[in-house]
């Protein structure tokens, strides 16, 4: 008997990638006195037509039934052209890029969708930004590692990770310390107290 107030909650698991797991063919879960029935959709089972009528759709498109990925992907980047909004004309090419790359090759994705749409991207330009950060600091990282090999000698394996794992700015506080570095030591202290602090 339903409880009266209490609105039903229908759950939608969706599938990009298609896979031979049984998981993807399993509609509920069980784990202790928790039950949940939901409806699988697998996207690689779905006409793309339908997913081409609403544009909110279009990065999932690429992933549906197609003769030929490629194909769908030039018909997606020609609805994207389409769009007036420029915001949401770059974050749709944006999404079906990042979408596409689990079915297509890079060159590919890159020839049919314009790249300097998706760079006005919200999206595009937050990956950018930290793949920007993250090869700042793996490069200030190695240039540390250099600089202290040279002051105090081979770092010991051990503290290579911990290194590594270091922020831009720690890497930077690290590079100034170590000019008063003498020994191994003197890194394995001042790592200690970067932890603690």
């Amino acid at each position: 008997m339903p409880i009266v107030g209490v609105e039903r909650l229908h759950q939608v698991v969706i599938y990009l990638r298609k896979s031979d797991s049984p998981k993807v063919r399993q509609n509920d879960y069980k784990q202790g006195k928790t039950s949940h029935q939901f409806e699988v959709i697998r996207l690689w089972e779905q006409p793309s037509e339908p997913l081409l009528k609403a544009p909110g759709l279009f990065p999932f498109a690429i992933l549906a039934q197609a003769e030929k990925q490629e194909n769908l992907l030039r018909q997606i980047a020609q609805e994207i052209e389409q769009i007036s909004d420029s915001r949401e004309q770059s974050n749709l090419a944006a999404s079906t890029a990042i979408l596409a790359g689990l079915v297509l090759e890079k060159d590919i994705i890159q020839r049919l969708l314009r790249k300097d749409i998706m760079k006005e991207s919200v999206i595009y330009q937050e990956i950018w930004s930290e793949g920007l950060q993250e090869g700042r600091q793996k490069g200030e990282a190695n240039l540390v590692l250099r600089q202290l090999n040279r002051r105090v000698g081979d770092i010991s394996p051990e503290l290579l990770p911990n290194i590594r794992r270091l922020d831009l700015e720690q890497l930077e506080n690290l590079g100034e310390a170590l000019l008063d570095f003498q020994s191994p030591q003197d890194l394995e202290q001042w790592l200690e107290n970067c932890r603690a602090s």
